[in-house]
C-alpha cells in the first residue's frame, strides 16, 4: 500500500470517528495519534501490504475500546 494511501485511510478513520489526528516526524518513521490511540507509520512510498493492516487494525481497535469506555 502506498504511504499516502495509508495515510488517507488514517485520516478518514479520524474524521469518522471526529478526533484529531496528530502527527510527529521521526527519523524514518511518522509517530501518529488519533484520539487515544498510538502507532508510528514507516516512512516509505510503499508500506508492505501486511504492516498496513496490522496499523490500520491496531487504531481501529484503540479507538473502538475508547467508544465502549475500556481504554486499552
Amino acid at each position: 500500500m502506498k504511504w499516502q494511501e495509508l495515510m488517507r485511510r488514517l485520516a478518514d478513520l479520524a474524521n469518522a470517528r471526529g478526533v484529531e489526528m496528530t502527527t510527529v516526524e521521526g527519523g524514518s518513521h511518522t509517530k501518529i495519534t488519533i484520539g487515544s490511540a498510538r502507532t508510528t507509520v514507516p516512512r516509505h512510498a510503499e508500506v508492505n501490504e501486511l504492516t498496513a493492516r496490522g496499523i490500520l487494525r491496531h487504531v481501529e481497535t484503540a479507538l473502538a475500546g475508547t467508544e465502549s469506555g475500556n481504554a486499552e
